[in-house]
């Protein structure tokens, strides 16, 4: 059965939680780039407040709805009005919450707000190629496999390729 979670907008205070996780480096082996060099409270409040206050893309908490605890976050970014598109991101920085299904219903429910809410019509991401149980939740979310960037991410003192992946509204299905 699958972890009942919670998506919502993201307030000030809920930076707590990033001063561990941005400090883990199994947390953030494979997410943003940016989150490799914040490690000090000055710079996680700092892009923290930048998220909180993003009108330009779209940000939510992951919160789990039984006791309203943060253990991530997600939403679409880069988002373009004109050409119908964004860029899918998520980071669930509660170790203890993996392996439970929470990325897949979070990608099922941040696609959704994508096609319906935001009206895109296509929704990509990037994913570490390493990152095995990333791949397959994209593809079982209905992601396909767009193309490849080539040594793209380096991490544990080597370089790995990172992969292209998006679904188009009309091959979504609600």
């Amino acid at each position: 059965m699958d972890t009942a979670i919670i998506l919502k907008p993201l307030s000030i205070q809920d930076v707590t939680s990033f001063y561990t996780w941005l400090n883990d480096p199994d947390a953030i082996k494979y997410s943003l780039s940016l989150f490799q060099s914040l490690n000090t409270r000055e710079a996680i409040d700092k892009w923290f407040i930048s998220v909180v206050n993003d009108s330009k893309n779209y940000n939510r908490g992951i919160f789990l709805a039984n006791s309203n605890t943060l253990i991530g976050y997600a939403g679409i970014c880069n988002i373009s009005t004109a050409n119908k598109l964004g860029e899918y991101f998520i980071f669930i920085g509660d170790r203890n919450q993996w392996g439970k299904g929470i990325g897949s219903q979070v990608t099922q429910l941040i696609v959704a707000s994508g096609f319906e809410e935001l009206n895109l019509n296509r929704i990509m991401l990037t994913v570490s190629e390493p990152n095995y149980a990333a791949v397959k939740a994209y593809t079982n979310a209905g992601f396909k496999f767009e193309g490849k960037m080539r040594q793209a991410c380096y991490r544990d003192n080597k370089f790995h390729d990172k992969l292209i992946m998006a679904i188009l509204k009309e091959e979504w299905s609600s």
